[in-house]
């Protein structure tokens, strides 16, 4: 990390830099507590709390809040004098929002990956052939549903791990939202994988082809589909942290 000097301290850290580094690990933790569900949809938002949590000042957690605000993990809940932070609740809506904007996404950067020379394509190829076979053999046991999450994560990031610097950060950025809801309804959603995984032999078979349009239009439907399925179960349970 840079550092300021000083007569009697040589080498000092700077307070700006110090701070800005608290900022991101407060926002990278809560962040992690909201997707896992350790901070439910709809909780009220307690700052000296939050502090008192991740043992810092309150001030990165302010500023780490904004920032979960701005990404759509928390949001302001008016009342009739005065405002609260909450986290996001799930809903149907912002769902539906949510998963048309990361198929289209990955259905772009996944375009570069289709344009590659053949024998690098394969070797992706492969290695999602494989990912979507460990998700057919895991799909039965249930002692190792935990890990599916997982393994249909990397699939996706493998097959949009070609595309440029600003895509890469958009998915970086909105992957974190779709995980919130696999996590929080993955025990019903599970029964449903063997579409998903169709899906993905679809997405697999146009890559081998090297056919960018099938490839975009193969995970814009995979995501689609996903939130119809989605849907389905949030009619059944509900929609977490809604009023």
């Amino acid at each position: 990390m840079p550092t300021v000097r000083t007569k009697d301290h040589p080498k000092v850290r700077s307070p700006k830099l110090v701070h800005g580094t608290s900022v991101r690990t407060a926002f990278q933790q809560l962040r992690e507590l909201i997707v896992h569900g350790k901070l439910s949809p709809g909780t009220w938002i307690v700052e000296g709390d939050l502090a008192k949590r991740l043992h810092v000042s309150r001030t990165p957690i302010r500023a780490a809040l904004n920032k979960l605000q701005q990404d759509g993990y928390v949001r302001e809940h008016r009342m009739a004098n005065k405002s609260r932070m909450i986290v996001a609740p799930l809903t149907k809506e912002d769902a539906a929002e949510l998963y048309s904007v990361i198929g289209r996404l990955e259905g772009l950067a996944a375009r570069t990956t289709a344009a590659l020379p053949k024998a690098e394509r394969m070797k992706i190829v492969q290695q999602l052939k494989a990912l979507n076979q460990q998700l057919a053999d895991v799909k039965g046991d249930h002692s190792k549903q935990g890990s599916i999450f997982d393994i249909d994560r990397d699939f996706h990031r493998l097959v949009v791990s070609c595309s440029g610097p600003r895509l890469s950060a958009w998915h970086k950025a909105i992957e974190p939202q779709a995980e919130r809801y696999w996590r929080l309804y993955a025990s019903s959603i599970v029964s449903n994988l063997q579409f998903s995984i169709a899906e993905h032999n679809d997405i697999i078979r146009a890559l081998a082809d090297g056919d960018p349009d099938r490839v975009e239009r193969g995970l814009q439907i995979n995501w689609d589909n996903g939130c119809e399925r989605l849907a389905r179960v949030i009619d059944v349970f509900g929609e977490r942290g809604s009023w």
